[in-house]
């Protein structure tokens, strides 16, 4: 969705920091593997810094997560662009995203797809998460105060979903909602401690099978995943 990402970044006189973005793609993003062209150009073009309150703006482009309030985070660049690569998102694919904290994990797929659906479980979260995505041109029902582990089962099946808070096990609803020949990217494991981030994909007849791909820490998923 240029139309997302363009009105961002003409937002600002400026012009958005696009020299800290190019050099988080090129030091933190692209220097650890991650390669895919669609990917590498959105994260040049989200201004992560809309994302985050004032008192951070000067820390968006960092090598690290940043909090935003009520025990949440916003992801490591790198972990989102890394997530985002994963599932190899075609134009016009229908995605779930599962947490939506700040806004950013879902200006960044849409800068990928139109068809972008994301859940907030904390009510002062979605609500910002509502704000900023709607300043951007994403659609305001596409935006749920929900809890995520039971996905959104109206809107289903998917054809990728990503989870940005960890669970000690892959929801069964999750797996129901995500279409055949469809990938899911999820951080699995102990709460408060490392995770496996998981690449899931089903085929075409419906098999499950799951790929560690590298170590995360992330904030627990809450609601129904909470343990």
């Amino acid at each position: 969705m240029v139309l997302v990402t363009a009105k961002l970044a003409a937002a600002s006189p400026d012009a958005d920091r696009a020299g800290d973005r190019n050099r988080m793609v090129e030091e933190q993003i692209r220097a650890r593997g991650v390669t895919n062209q669609r990917v590498l150009e959105v994260m040049r073009r989200v201004p992560r810094h809309k994302f985050v309150d004032l008192n951070l703006q000067d820390q968006a482009y960092e090598d690290h997560p940043l909090p935003i309030g009520h025990g949440q985070t916003i992801s490591q660049p790198y972990i989102v662009a890394l997530m985002t690569e994963l599932l190899e998102l075609k134009p016009g694919q229908k995605v779930l995203e599962l947490g939506s904290g700040s806004g950013y994990q879902a200006a960044v797929l849409s800068g990928l797809t139109t068809n972008v659906y994301t859940i907030e479980i904390i009510q002062p979260l979605y609500e910002k998460a509502l704000r900023r995505l709607k300043e951007t041109g994403f659609p305001e029902d596409r935006v749920r105060r929900g809890d995520g582990y039971l996905g959104w089962e109206e809107n289903a099946p998917f054809d990728a979903i990503i989870v940005t808070a960890a669970a000690d096990h892959i929801p069964p609803p999750l797996l129901k909602q995500l279409r055949p020949g469809g990938r899911m990217v999820i951080p699995i494991g102990p709460v408060h401690a490392t995770q496996r981030l998981l690449l899931v994909q089903k085929d075409v007849q419906g098999k499950v099978k799951t790929r560690s791909v590298l170590t995360v820490r992330f904030v627990p998923l809450t609601g129904a995943g909470e343990r």
